[in-house]
């Protein structure tokens, strides 16, 4: 059995495709980090943001939207001179609206991030049997419909390959092709 191309040999990325991608998240706080985090990643390679994530939870309280929804303008310079993370205003103001938007849902009646999110696959991780990394798509008519639904919420940096992304870094999606070990392992 051989793992998923894409995570080679670094151990960083080794370590997180066995331990976390596809694994289903349902922790409110830890979807809103990995959204974040997502959406940092635009443009660029996962990687750069993964070997940086340390450095985005120190800079970002830990990720705590609570606490991200207050940011004003002098968080937004201090972390514009943070090296640790990336430095787009675009990007780090998207993580604090963001906040506010997670905020929104968590206030409004509307249940749990996780429920508001998972509710897009039925609250159950969609199987596919992808024989080869080329076969997984960068966007499907439900990553389009979480980022409409997003977007209709505030939530910014959330497209539909970003959410994509997402879906199978949170398990809404197992995309591990089926010769990986990590597939059987999420069957069960």
């Amino acid at each position: 059995m051989q793992r998923c191309s894409w995570c080679g040999d670094d151990p960083t990325y080794v370590s997180y495709h066995d331990d976390e991608w596809g694994v289903p998240e349902h922790n409110d706080k830890a979807l809103y980090e990995k959204l974040c985090l997502d959406g940092f990643q635009a443009g660029l390679s996962w990687i750069i943001v993964l070997k940086k994530r340390e450095n985005f939870r120190a800079a970002f309280d830990n990720f705590n939207p609570e606490k991200v929804a207050r940011y004003g303008k002098r968080q937004v310079n201090r972390l514009l001179k943070d090296a640790g993370i990336i430095r787009s205003q675009a990007k780090i103001n998207g993580a604090i609206a963001n906040a506010r938007a997670w905020l929104e849902i968590m206030d409004n009646g509307k249940g749990s991030f996780d429920t508001f999110l998972w509710k897009h696959v039925d609250h159950k991780p969609m199987l596919n049997k992808w024989k080869t990394d080329s076969q997984i798509p960068t966007s499907t008519p439900i990553s389009e419909a979480m980022a409409k639904d997003l977007k209709k919420h505030n939530f910014k940096f959330v497209g539909p390959t970003i959410c994509y992304a997402f879906m199978q870094a949170i398990g809404m999606v197992n995309d591990h092709v089926i010769t990986c070990p990590q597939y059987k392992k999420l069957l069960s």
